[in-house]
């Protein structure tokens, strides 16, 4: 039978204890990390969410409670009174290994059987079992931090948007399905038979009907759902920072966002950010970085050879200009001593992946020249080719010729691979910067129409409104992502008040008045009543904490997470329901089998 905690309360968490405490009387409670059991002496590490501190028992211990210690095992929930005294041997890798705690009464609260792996940061165990034992997983330090980190984060995020006179405002999770974007999570209605609600992929048609109803300035941490192929900064449910402000423009919106992050930096991380911060528009991010997030901590900037090659005869690059894409290249300076033959061809399967049909190179040694392409272009090529890409001994030209999107993506992902690999990355940098000027339009080919690019709601640069009828390609949107470290942490825009605007905007898109009426029907009829120029942006609260503690997975940072196929290994979830949920749904489940 396990002890009771009658007459005992904690007075401190582990490492509130120090040198400061030495003679002092208290109570700790916790988790055992490691018991030594020396006959004559017993040490216990035990473990809370701030740390470790040592329990001591010896000769003039209760020869009771030193019974009680010796059977204790890794893991047991203990609660410890005792004297803080100075330890006879400093352990400096302890916060509070100059101290230790001479245990006069010991509380065994719980016995634990022997856990699948070790509560411990130094941990190899395959990431599935983590998740499946998730909470003692989270037992561990590392977890632990990266936890209580990102409520510091939350907290210093709320403070902020406070001080700067926004307001905190709850939306709804049951909305109407309104599907343009990702595929919506649906909750079928008990009430209305055969109909749904959908939870939110955002809030943005509540924000901005907060905004015309005269809240100028709304910020709320949201969950927000998205029913989509995942990746390790995604999750089918996730968190936002969301914010709205009404009589304003982009650079209000920037200014004020640019000041949380610094804000947030500076209290977290000890970081003191540079504002403003530099800005790209989408069009030179593309053509520089191969990437509208890009990573500047580096160079590697793709260079355009399209036009020297148009006549060209290696069929490779002159298929891929006569069918209007283009022939782009990275100069890897100095890579000819880490790219060896066998590693351009590892890079090559690496842009396949990016649906690349190679990667062409050029390699410049102290031996000479050797290259995938050059024997199939004219000399006068080569040399144009080696000049604009300032080709010298020791360096790596890489090559991709296809249409632009898969040169892009291709290359914007190889600049990443390589930095990885040529350490071209200084370890606790921070690169922020926004992307602006995104094309309000892009062509979904699966759908054979254009698609709005952010949402429908974002407003065309005033200059581009004619566009919306005559050039849909190149329409610009008043949008802007902040972007750190080469992943997009944030996105908005400006967004349209005017509802003949948004009635252009519906049109262009495909939408029959009746059907835009049918799914944003609500939003057009309140527009007619006065909207307020109004814009904002959303974060991605998961992947800023990522970045901010340098974690690979978002995972790292949710206390529990879904894995590649949106299920929780925990609780087994999704599953089946029992039919007379089913039943008062009024749902009958008919799969087919393969």
């Amino acid at each position: 039978m396990a002890d009771t905690m009658q007459g005992l309360k904690r007075t401190h968490y582990c490492t509130d204890l120090s040198k400061e405490n030495i003679g002092q009387t208290v109570v700790v409670a916790g988790w055992v990390q490691r018991n030594r059991d020396l006959g004559n002496l017993i040490f216990i590490d035990l473990r809370d969410r701030t740390g470790l501190v040592q329990l001591a028992f010896n000769d003039s211990t209760d020869r009771e409670i030193f019974e009680k210690a010796s059977g204790v095992r890794g893991e047991y929930v203990l609660m410890a009174q005792g004297v803080v005294r100075a330890r006879e041997s400093v352990n400096p890798d302890m916060k509070t290994g100059e101290i230790e705690i001479q245990v006069t009464d010991l509380r065994v609260l719980s016995k634990a059987a022997t856990p699948p792996f070790e509560i411990t940061d130094q941990t190899n165990v395959k990431e599935e079992l983590r998740l499946k034992y998730r909470y003692l997983d989270l037992r561990r330090s590392e977890m632990q931090n990266a936890i209580i980190m990102r409520h510091k984060i939350v907290k210093v995020c709320r403070d902020y948007y406070d001080r700067n006179g926004f307001l905190e405002i709850e939306t709804p999770m049951l909305i109407k399905s309104t599907p343009e974007g990702a595929r919506d999570y649906l909750v079928p209605s008990r009430v209305h038979p055969g109909k749904f609600y959908a939870l939110p992929q955002s809030p943005q048609q509540y924000k901005q009907l907060l905004m015309l109803s005269g809240f100028d300035r709304y910020m709320q941490i949201v969950r927000c759902f998205r029913d989509e192929d995942l990746r390790a900064d995604r999750q089918p449910e996730f968190t936002q920072i969301d914010v709205e402000m009404s009589f304003v423009d982009e650079e209000d919106v920037m200014a004020v966002n640019e000041g949380f992050m610094k804000d947030v930096f500076h209290k977290i991380l000890g970081v003191e950010i540079q504002t403003p911060f530099k800005r790209l528009t989408y069009d030179e991010a593309m053509t520089r970085y191969g990437s509208d997030k890009p990573d500047t901590r580096f160079g590697l900037e793709l260079t355009d050879l399209s036009d020297l090659l148009g006549s060209c005869a290696f069929k490779v690059f002159a298929g891929a200009l006569a069918e209007g894409g283009s022939v782009r290249a990275i100069n890897v300076k100095g890579g000819a001593a880490h790219l060896s033959r066998k590693e351009i061809d590892k890079l090559t399967d690496f842009v396949k992946t990016y649906k690349a049909k190679g990667l062409a190179f050029t390699r410049y040694t102290q031996e000479g020249i050797s290259s995938s392409f050059e024997k199939f272009l004219a000399p006068e090529e080569v040399e144009a080719i080696h000049q604009r890409m300032g080709l010298e001994a020791g360096d790596v030209l890489l090559v991709v010729a296809d249409k632009n999107k898969v040169v892009f993506d291709s290359l914007g992902a190889l600049r990443g691979e390589l930095a990885r690999r040529l350490g071209l990355i200084t370890p606790g940098t921070y690169d922020l910067l926004w992307v602006t000027d995104f094309p309000l339009f892009e062509y979904d080919e699966e759908e054979g129409r254009y698609v709005a690019m952010h949402h429908p709601f974002t407003s065309p640069k005033l200059e581009d409104l004619d566009k919306l009828e005559t050039d849909r390609a190149g329409a610009r949107a008043r949008a802007y992502d902040m972007v750190l470290n080469g992943t997009e942490v944030g996105g908005g825009s400006i967004r349209i008040n005017d509802p003949d605007i948004q009635s252009r905007m519906f049109q262009a898109l495909g939408f029959t008045e009746e059907e835009a009426q049918e799914r944003f029907g609500f939003l057009i009829n309140a527009f007619k009543y006065g909207a307020p120029p109004h814009g904002g942006m959303a974060y991605g609260l998961d992947r800023l904490v990522m970045l901010m503690l340098g974690k690979e997975s978002i995972r790292d940072v949710i206390a529990f997470p879904k894995v590649q196929n949106a299920s929780e290994l925990m609780t087994s979830c999704p599953d089946v329901v029992d039919e007379k949920s089913l039943k008062e749904l009024q749902i009958k489940i008919d799969l087919q089998k393969d």
